[in-house]
């Protein structure tokens, strides 16, 4: 199959008409202005429907509204523009609506700046607006593995009925590499018989709504929700891992910094030291036991946690997984600075002496 070259952002647009979206609901921001300028043009001669709302609280709601009718619905934004989602995303969560948001990273907090970041993690995977809830969160770390993501987010959407984040850092959005536009393998999907579009020969009007005033009626609601999200962390947990058969030091990083990690590992094991990559693909639900089964090997030393983030924040998720068994350190930068080369691998070096 031939490749094409294709840059991060219209990439991800052409893969959700690809992937059947239908409607898509959004608002310029850079990093991902190009997403909705590349729909704006070829989703509506695809037969789908775009709009560019008046604000990123509207965009949302949007994608409520059409979501409730059954179509494949998306959005995209970037950093700030998805903290204005939030209480959107959990009345789509709560409602058990399907529907794609993709967040390409910029610096924070607050308007922060334009360049590449991973600040948005807990955003994502803890879930920013109220209640419990949670949202599906696939990390690419190449434009190959977006536009799969992209195109694959809506069927997960579907099969569960829940809102499907595709995180990646500006990087990745503003970048051009070769890709091959490959088919999906396709899932078995429940028909849409939730949707509220009429009553299509049914004997009743179907109801979209997050509201329960009775307490009890509302802890039942959690009740399901939880053991949906039970069953999305049984089924839908991905992770790769590099090197790590012999390693004694595992760098875990997702998206742009994960691809640096593997030219910091080709340095070090030509200098004879033992490291390898362990990387999420789904931050939620996170591969806990995968990373826990590596901790406890008693050839790893030490694990090294790499983002673009000031203090670190899947580090969180590090730390839960290894449960003490190994020291964990860090080395992490925000504002749009991305860990080098030279500096993963001086962060392994001493990691090493210290777990010696």
């Amino acid at each position: 199959m031939a490749k094409e070259l294709w840059k991060g952002n219209e990439a991800i647009a052409e893969a959700a008409i690809r992937g059947g979206c239908e409607c898509f609901f959004g608002y310029p921001i850079t990093p991902q202005s190009e997403v909705p300028e590349y729909m704006s043009v070829h989703l509506p001669a695809a037969g789908g429907v775009f709009v560019q709302s008046e604000s990123e609280v509207a965009a949302i709601n949007m994608v409520y509204g059409a979501a409730g009718t059954g179509k494949r619905t998306m959005t995209s934004s970037s950093s700030p523009g998805i903290s204005l989602k939030q209480e959107g995303i959990t009345y789509l969560a709560a409602a058990e609506l399907p529907c794609v948001i993709v967040n390409c990273m910029r610096g924070g907090p607050g308007l922060g700046t334009i360049q590449p970041a991973q600040g948005d993690y807990f955003q994502a995977t803890r879930g920013g607006g109220n209640g419990d809830y949670r949202t599906v969160v696939l990390a690419p770390s190449n434009v190959q593995e977006t536009v799969d993501f992209v195109q694959e987010a809506f069927d997960i959407a579907d099969l569960y009925r829940t809102p499907v984040v595709v995180l990646c850092d500006g990087l990745i959005g503003q970048m051009m590499e070769p890709i091959e536009w490959r088919p999906i393998p396709k899932r078995d999907l429940p028909p849409k018989d939730w949707a509220a579009c009429g009553k299509k020969g049914r004997d009743h009007t179907n109801n979209i709504n997050s509201l329960y005033m009775d307490p009890e009626a509302c802890d039942q609601h959690n009740v399901r929700l939880t053991k949906k999200y039970a069953l999305i962390e049984e089924k839908e947990v991905r992770w790769a891992e590099e090197s790590c058969e012999d390693a004694e030091i595992i760098i875990t990083a997702y998206g742009t910094p994960a691809r640096i990690a593997l030219s910091a590992i080709e340095t070090l094991r030509e200098e004879g030291l033992k490291v390898g990559l362990f990387r999420p693909v789904t931050l939620w639900p996170y591969p806990t036991k995968a990373l826990r089964a590596l901790a406890e090997k008693d050839g790893v030393k030490a694990i090294l946690d790499v983002e673009m983030s000031s203090t670190g924040q899947m580090l969180d998720d590090v730390r839960i997984a290894v449960e003490g068994r190994k020291p964990v350190r860090y080395l992490g930068h925000a504002g749009g600075m991305i860990p080098t080369v030279e500096e993963m691998a001086e962060a392994a070096r001493a990691a090493l002496k210290e777990g010696v």
